[in-house]
């Protein structure tokens, strides 16, 4: 098994995921034809169920002959909204209407709508043993109404007012027949609810009326006696009288004003004129008077004969002087006659101002009238109201009572519904379709069955190939030691052979450039044969089973376990910790490493701590020993995120050995379980590498869900010694484990440097 994952080394061959379909046609064709004729089975052996639906149409039945007065304006409103259908689809499959049906029709006589008349054995053993529940539990009615619920569907049709009432049966007759009786009964439960409201209103009407009518009188009563109390005479304009005279007297009193201000400045006007010495003949007044024209005129001939005697006659002359002294009297006359007039204006104005003061004072008196009758028009007002209130309530009233009764004694209250569309017997049963059904059952099982295959094709990695670019170096195997006769194993030196994990220079880059001579090193001499009677026995028993054709390789016998065996073990135990002791050194780190992949391959988040002095187990993953790690952690020189790099050959993370002073780091061991605390926390396994340690020193390093595991390359005294050792330290289930017959990873990740 690679370390590497899988899916980086493999795509998925779609002609060869795709010809497994070719390969089992016969299985699919078996499988596809076996559910097509089980649906034909069921389809042609089901019991059939018919549908059939009545339409109601919500809409007025109410005549424009018959229509309430009331409700003329109101013909353009819709009857119901969306709201009101759903209300009324809720009323149409209520129970109420649904038991008058049943009722009618005789369900509950019939095995359809009852399960307790007609039980097969079978449910009568199911209800014995309790799988069951009893129908006979229940009341019979409540059995029939739960059937026809199961079996009805009332709706309404979008953008519409019409309601579909759908109804499935067994029989075709009793499908059509029970949406029609549902209908009729929806249809009679709305004409006897209106009777209902309109003999409520009749009765709540007829004793309301006698009240009215009784306080429509005494209302009109007390308009009548509280304006005879308050002498509340009506005049013009539905005023009240003073109110009226109070508007005449304020009228004529403004004229008076206005005659008396206009003859006191005509007199003022006269006056002046007269003080002054000035022409009278700009004052309307003077100019209006006869007297006054006929002295104008007189003057004007006078001042004529005089121009004319001018022309013959000196000024002194006598008859000039006559004239002149004529003239004189004249305006002397016009002066008096002006006077006169003055007089008469003034005259005038002292008539206007007592006839303004009579008029003041009879306003005054008319205010303090009408505001008493104001005052008591309010109440008279309040109380005309009262009276007109409960007339027209009285009006309205009467004018209901006489529709609500009519109509209770020619019995017509039209419901607001029609059946639109009765059912229809149906011929064709809707359950079931044979041919839909056995298509279905046909093409879901084609699929399924194609899509199992595949899956099954795809799973089994048959339809994998080697992605491309991908490249797995070859392995040589090599054969283990051949095991000696007993005789000579007592002085045969053995030759060590290294693994071919450790020889393969991806794990072992720094073996590279060792000699030949430093590879392989003699084994100590085995022990003696009465020192070691196990080892003889089993040598004797390996060299009976040899063939004589080729000899086969024997494995060590004290009990160690492969990589796999290892990786399997801690994730079936779900160990959180796994320290790893290799008393042959460095190259025994290896099983650490494979474990750790193997384990990472798994799917788990796994990190490798590496703990020894020359970086064994963490310099093959990451191909260089330049990396801070644990000694820098311990030093302070670094945080977590800088130690814990990814490993180039698989998903699991490494702690290096870190390139800070070994001395400076060892101050601070005390915090390797703080530290190894927090990174079992972050994993699902913390694999750490301790080289050839002992007992004490893997202490600090173990917790709870720890697995101990001894690295061993060949069963030679130092394993058997450190096993031992660390047995006898208080570590019974110590495993042995050894990387013999893994195959190394393959090329790394590109780009996997880090794993911060």
């Amino acid at each position: 098994m690679s370390v590497q994952s899988a899916a980086a080394d493999v795509d998925v061959d779609l002609r060869q995921l795709f010809a497994s379909l070719a390969r089992n046609w016969l299985r699919i064709v078996v499988v596809v034809l076996s559910v097509t004729g089980l649906a034909f089975a069921f389809a042609s052996l089901a019991t059939r169920h018919y549908k059939a639906e009545t339409q109601v149409e919500i809409a007025p039945r109410e005549s424009v002959y018959t229509r309430p007065a009331s409700n003329n304006n109101d013909t353009d409103k819709p009857i119901l909204d969306e709201q009101g259908v759903a209300t009324q689809v809720q009323i149409i499959s209520s129970n109420e209407i649904l038991k008058q049906v049943a009722q009618k029709l005789g369900l509950e006589k019939l095995p359809e709508f009852d399960d307790a008349l007609d039980m097969s054995p079978l449910s009568r053993a199911l209800v014995l043993v309790g799988l069951k529940s009893d129908p006979m539990e229940i009341p019979p009615e409540e059995r029939v109404l739960k059937k026809m619920h199961e079996k009805l569907n009332v709706y309404g049709v979008e953008k519409t007012r019409i309601i579909a009432i759908e109804f499935s049966s067994e029989d075709p007759k009793l499908a059509a027949a029970i949406p029609d009786a549902i209908a009729a009964a929806y249809i009679a439960g709305q004409g006897a609810a209106k009777l209902e409201s309109n003999n409520a209103a009749a009765d709540f009407l007829a004793p309301e009326i006698a009240d009215l009518s009784k306080q429509v009188k005494d209302a009109e009563a007390k308009v009548a006696a509280y304006r005879s109390q308050s002498d509340l005479l009506m005049g013009g304009n539905n005023s009240v009288l003073a109110t009226q005279q109070l508007s005449e007297l304020s009228s004529e009193l403004s004229k008076v004003r206005a005659n008396r201000a206009a003859a006191e400045a005509t007199a003022d006007g006269v006056r002046r004129a007269l003080q002054t010495g000035g022409s009278l003949d700009a004052v309307p007044e003077v100019l209006s008077s006869d007297l006054i024209q006929r002295l104008r005129e007189r003057q004007v001939e006078l001042r004529s004969n005089i121009a004319d005697l001018s022309t013959t006659l000196l000024g002194n002359h006598p008859r000039i002087r006559a004239l002149k002294s004529q003239l004189a009297d004249l305006d002397a006359q016009i002066r008096s006659e002006a006077q006169k007039i003055m007089k008469g204006l003034l005259m005038q104005a002292e008539t206007a101002k007592a006839r303004e003061n009579q008029l003041v004072a009879d306003v005054n008196t008319l205010k303090a009238a009408s505001a008493q009758a104001g005052e008591q028009q309010v109440d008279l007002d309040a109380l005309q109201r009262d009276a007109t209130a409960k007339r027209q309530q009285l009006e309205l009233y009467l004018a209901n009572y006489r529709e609500a009764a009519s109509r209770q004694d020619r019995n017509y209250l039209p419901v607001d519904a029609r059946i639109a569309s009765k059912a229809s017997v149906p011929s064709e049963a809707y359950f079931p379709k044979v041919g839909p059904i056995v298509g279905a059952a046909f093409a879901a099982s084609l699929l399924i069955m194609a899509i199992v295959t595949l899956l099954r094709e795809l799973f089994s990695g048959r339809a994998m190939r080697p992605a491309t670019g991908s490249r797995f170096e070859r392995i040589d195997e090599v054969a283990m030691p051949h095991v000696a006769q007993a005789s000579d194993m007592v002085a045969m030196p053995v030759v060590r052979q290294e693994p071919a994990v450790l020889r393969d220079p991806v794990l072992r880059p720094e073996m590279g450039n060792r000699p030949a001579a430093a590879e392989a090193k003699p084994y100590a001499t085995m022990p003696a044969m009465a020192e070691a009677p196990d080892m003889v026995a089993m040598a004797e028993a390996a060299a009976a089973k040899q063939t004589a054709v080729e000899p086969e390789p024997v494995r060590s016998t004290l009990g160690e376990i492969d990589v796999e065996k290892a990786a399997e073990k801690l994730i079936a135990s779900g160990a959180a910790r796994a320290i790893f002791v290799s008393p042959e050194g460095d190259e025994a780190a290896a099983s650490a490493v494979l474990v750790a992949r193997e384990v990472a391959d798994a799917g788990l988040r796994v990190l490798l701590l590496d703990l020894t002095a020359s970086g064994a187990a963490s310099r093959p993953m990451l191909d260089s020993g330049l990396f801070p790690g644990i000694t820098n952690l311990l030093a302070s020189e670094a945080q977590f995120s800088d130690v814990i790099h990814a490993d180039l050959y698989s998903d699991c993370h490494v702690i290096p050995v870190g390139t800070a002073d070994p001395v400076r780091a060892m101050r601070a061991a005390d915090r390797l379980p703080i530290i190894m605390q927090s990174l079992t926390t972050a994993y699902d396994l913390v694999v750490v590498e301790c080289g050839p340690a002992d007992a004490q020193g893997i202490s600090r390093l173990t917790g709870d869900a720890t697995e101990v595991f001894l690295s061993m390359l060949e069963s030679d005294d130092d394993v058997t010694q450190a096993a031992v050792k660390l047995i006898e330290s208080g570590y019974p289930d110590l495993t042995l484990v050894t990387p013999l017959g893994h195959e190394p990873p393959g090329n790394p990740v590109p780009g996997r440097r880090t794993a911060a």
